[in-house]
């Protein structure tokens, strides 16, 4: 079983370690100081399990649960964590087990059972993490080559479907991610409002609404390096929200 051990407290993570030396059949592929680490080091080793704290800085442990839950193949999750309030959101984040600090050595052994009874049965949770205004990511997460690429929400201009891809328009260029329009507009409906079918904008991003000489009506962009095309559906809504902003 491969393993990677993510925790802001390197005491925490030595500690870890010394725990799994002890558990037969259970390498240590690498370990993270923060979520971002964490990612990074999943999408390079494949492990079967992350242990993962939950009070991180940047992306916490829960935020980075939601991101490896579209990993594929899937890596187990057991939270490591000093408190026991976060219990209810790590097993919504689908987590195997939750262990409080200091972690003792049976309950440890007890959870890497439970992930090698995951991996034995192995089937792929089909429910969407909840998207609770306490639980909406603040990244994107791109995957490029093996690596991944993470992209915080406020730098996102606008998102564009194409075929079983999104775009993301960012601040630091182009993105694809496999997600669709759809369940990005329910996950951060508040940030984006949807001018197309196949297009949202961030809200603070559109400056002006104007017909092009054929006659359409076009979203004028802060950082857009073109306008783009509002379909008639949502022209009157589109007005409404700029009434507000």
């Amino acid at each position: 079983m491969k393993v990677v051990i993510a925790d802001d407290e390197p005491l925490a993570r030595e500690r870890l370690r010394g725990l799994l030396a002890d558990i037969k059949g259970v390498e240590i592929v690498a370990d993270a100081a923060d979520g971002h680490e964490a990612l990074h080091a999943c999408a390079t080793h494949h492990p079967d399990l992350v242990l993962l704290d939950i009070a991180m800085p940047g992306i916490d442990g829960l935020e980075a649960a939601r991101h490896l839950a579209a990993f594929e193949p899937r890596p187990a999750v057991v939270f490591c964590t000093a408190y026991d309030a976060h219990a209810l959101s790590a097993f919504e984040a689908e987590a195997i087990d939750y262990l409080v600090k200091p972690v003792r050595p049976e309950r440890l052994a007890a959870a890497i059972d439970r992930v090698r009874t995951f991996a034995a049965g192995r089937v792929q949770a089909t429910a969407s993490p909840s998207t609770a205004p306490s639980q909406r990511r603040t990244h994107l997460c791109a995957r490029l080559r093996g690596s991944l690429r993470l992209i915080p929400v406020e730098d996102v201009h606008y998102l564009h479907a194409e075929e079983k891809y999104v775009i993301v328009h960012h601040a630091r260029g182009e993105d694809l991610i496999e997600e669709s329009l759809k369940s990005l507009e329910e996950e951060f409906g508040e940030r984006f409002v949807r001018i197309h079918r196949n297009c949202l904008v961030a809200r603070h991003e559109i400056i002006e609404l104007k017909r092009s000489p054929d006659g359409h009506v076009q979203a004028v962009l802060r950082h857009g390096k073109q306008p783009l095309e509002v379909s008639r559906r949502c022209v009157a809504a589109l007005r409404d929200t700029l009434k507000h902003l």
